[in-house]
């Protein structure tokens, strides 16, 4: 009988996907956080070579995005960060769950499980050694 969960590792009995914003558990975006963003955007380009878009925010302001091959990848969070490093979005099928199974192991909650507009719904935690990383489940307009 095949459930939707395996039981034992409680992880979803779902076929892989070409695409990691439809697949639960995989990698789908990285956000490079630091005090000046416009340092380290202008870094990654002189040592990757990356191509930035620019995409407008509803507040006014826009989001630059890393594009590989015209494709989005990644982005410079647009304001200051006083914890640098890299943010890694996983994405799964149920921010909410997840984010207090991650809490109920002892996570420590950086931002609850919110809707952020055309994108989907996110949460951000650290992990009990101190490393963060953020959860989502994209928007099937946007996935």
């Amino acid at each position: 009988m095949s459930t939707s969960n395996d039981q034992q590792n409680n992880t979803p009995n779902t076929t892989q996907d070409s695409s990691p914003q439809l697949t639960h558990g995989a990698p789908s975006w990285i956000e490079h956080c630091s005090e000046d963003f416009a340092a380290a955007r202008q870094f990654y380009q002189d040592v990757l070579g990356w191509q930035i878009m620019e995409h407008p925010m509803l507040n006014g302001s826009t989001y630059p995005i890393i594009a590989v091959n015209e494709s989005g990848v990644g982005g410079f969070k647009p304001f200051p960060d006083n914890e640098p490093g890299w943010l890694v979005y996983i994405t799964v099928d149920d921010v909410d769950a997840r984010y207090e199974k991650a809490l109920s192991l002892g996570g420590t909650q950086i931002m609850p499980p919110s809707d952020i507009p055309s994108v989907g719904r996110l949460a951000i935690f650290k992990d009990p050694q101190g490393a963060k990383l953020a959860l989502i489940k994209y928007d099937k307009s946007n996935a």
